[in-house]
């Protein structure tokens, strides 16, 4: 039975196309050896934050995968913007560049960078209402820049956080907490990580293993205009457990509370609330 794909357009070989288009060949590089990056930027009750950081980076990320990242900003922007206009007014959108390898090059694995090519995404995709979720330490753990592209938004890295979810899952919990190979703390499985104590928040500082997230360099951005003091530093799981708050940052949903970590229950604070109200109000203020 085919999926039930909400309205989907997509710009791909110089036109729009409705639908979940096909992209990809048997013989697609991207498909056999990975080589395929995308970002992700959002479009909800008129607003596009941040969209023009998402397009650099898919760019960079097309860089560090070997590929070309050969469509400008500016002609991201204006695709994105032309976009929307396909779907009915303040409808939510998920808005995703991509770039893959066609054909290995010389010495197959790598992609040739002459065979790039790349596509513009929007779906309607409403935004997770901020309930609230649980959290538990996952037993798998984010890679090193030595073992994987962690400097690319690369779809090759996200089985790794499928799996630590789906066990978390497996045990009653919507999300997990992933950590570096020593045992610091990096991220969530599909978001970044804040806490707050006795009135201060903290983040994992970035070291290599995760993508410093749009959406998180923004609400530390933020709160620190706010008067909020905002640290990096090394956490351990630990620190998340005694913490007085705990949200997320991401693309999909912005600024989520957490709700629940192992078997306690935490309530969204007045921290979280600060965040989520600056990114709205920042994010409208255009």
């Amino acid at each position: 039975m085919a999926a039930a794909w909400s309205k989907t357009w997509t710009f791909f070989e110089g036109e729009w196309h409705e639908g979940n288009v096909p992209l990809w060949g048997v013989r697609t590089h991207a498909i056999w050896l990975g080589s395929s990056v995308f970002d992700g930027a959002r479009a909800f009750e008129g607003t596009t934050p941040d969209a023009d950081l998402h397009f650099t980076r898919v760019n960079s990320s097309a860089k560090t995968m070997g590929l070309d990242p050969m469509v400008p900003q500016a002609q991201w922007l204006e695709l994105m913007a032309d976009g929307i206009k396909r779907f009915d007014a303040g409808t939510p959108l998920y808005i995703r560049p991509m770039y893959w390898g066609e054909r290995p090059g010389p010495q197959a694995m790598p992609p040739d960078p002459e065979s790039t090519r790349w596509c513009l995404s929007l779906y309607d995709t409403p935004l997770r209402k901020p309930d609230g979720f649980s959290i538990t330490l996952s037993p798998f753990k984010r890679p090193t820049i030595e073992t994987a592209p962690v400097d690319a938004k690369a779809g090759c890295l996200y089985p790794n956080n499928a799996r630590a979810q789906l066990e978390a899952r497996s045990r009653g919990f919507d999300n997990c907490v992933m950590c570096d190979l020593v045992g610091n703390v990096a991220e969530l499985a599909n978001s970044n990580v804040f806490i707050a104590k006795d009135g201060e928040v903290v983040t994992p500082i970035p070291n290599g293993t995760f993508l410093n997230g749009i959406t998180r360099q923004r609400v530390i951005g933020l709160l620190r205009g706010a008067g909020i003091k905002v640290t990096e530093m090394v956490l351990r799981y630990r620190d998340l457990e005694t913490a007085d708050e705990i949200f997320a940052t991401g693309n999909a949903s912005k600024v989520l509370p957490v709700t629940r970590i192992g078997e306690r229950a935490l309530q969204p604070g007045p921290l979280y609330r600060k965040a989520r109200e600056l990114y709205w109000a920042f994010a409208h203020q255009g």
